[in-house]
């Protein structure tokens, strides 16, 4: 089975709704707790040329980006560990170096963690955050446009490359290393967006997942798209790499026009939202879901 038909069965079965978004989310008197977790498996997510080091960070971000997203702060992390009995001592150091310095980096405290015997290297991290006005993938609304923050590309320019044994431009490599989550930005979107989601699996399944979930039409402008001007250089399709490429951590939110300036950090309009259905590029038709699944990999994952 696909990822997104493991996660329509437990929400079938659940029936939550809160099960939808980047976070879970509990009232609690005039603010929301938010909880999310979120698992690095060492085979399928960390290449080799990332470092230990770079695997600890990542999973502290890859939590707090999900925070970040719904417009919340990031207070605390936990994880589980999974690991070999015959796991090297030096590599745990250099993986719990890295969630140290991941946690550093967001202000935030190891609250919890557990630990296991497994055949390959798992962790299971999780956020815990305060939010005042959630940014939920159901609250985009016509008249608003799309935006999305940074530059797009670099992650998965990173893994072709290393999958071809070509060497990797250093600008690609930072990113596919050390993403950071966009902490400040989320929480200035929370007063003024409406609807946020982040780039965990690909601009085209995130934009696909905000389409669906507040049932409107989005409209994509290609030429708008920021993609880094490396994978340009280096990419005969920049355009699908820009939609593909997953563990961006960049935050796409749509916003009404008049709210724009209230904005003080550098983004994109990318597109608009619009009364129907689906994600479409501009004179060029529907989109395909382009983008990581897990059990499928990368490509055009079926609706």
């Amino acid at each position: 089975m696909k990822e997104s038909e493991i996660i329509r069965v437990f929400m079938s079965e659940i029936k939550d709704k809160i099960l939808g978004d980047d976070a879970g989310y509990i009232k609690f008197n005039e603010d929301w707790i938010l909880i999310t977790t979120d698992m690095l498996v060492w085979r399928t997510d960390i290449p080799d040329f990332m470092k230990p080091e770079d695997a600890g960070r990542k999973v502290v971000t890859m939590n707090v980006s999900d925070i970040a997203a719904m417009g919340g702060k990031p207070k605390a992390f936990f994880f589980s560990l999974g690991v070999p009995k015959d796991i090297d001592e030096n590599l745990l150091r250099r993986i719990a170096k890295g969630i140290r310095e991941g946690s550093r980096r967001y202000k935030i405290r190891v609250i919890s963690g557990d630990t296991n015997d497994v055949s390959e290297i798992v962790i299971d991290g999780g956020a815990l955050g305060i939010g005042k006005r959630l940014l939920l993938r159901s609250n985009a609304k016509p008249g608003d446009v799309v935006c999305v923050t940074g530059e797009l590309g670099r992650p998965l320019l990173a893994l072709i490359l290393w999958s071809k044994g070509e060497d990797i431009p250093r600008e690609v490599l930072e990113k596919a290393r050390d993403p950071q989550a966009r902490v400040e930005e989320g929480k200035i979107l929370s007063e003024v967006a409406n609807a946020a989601i982040d780039i965990s699996d690909g601009l085209s399944k995130e934009l696909w997942e905000i389409s669906m979930a507040s049932s409107v039409k989005i409209v994509i402008e290609e030429d708008a798209l920021p993609i880094h001007p490396t994978v340009k250089e280096l990419s005969h399709n920049p355009t699908e790499i820009a939609l593909s490429s997953g563990e961006e951590f960049e935050l796409i939110f749509t916003i009404s026009p008049e709210n724009i300036p209230d904005i003080p950090f550098d983004f994109t309009v990318i597109g608009k939202v619009e009364k129907g259905r689906g994600v479409y590029i501009k004179g060029k038709g529907e989109m395909p879901i382009l983008g990581w699944e897990h059990f499928v990999g990368f490509g055009n994952a079926k609706r």
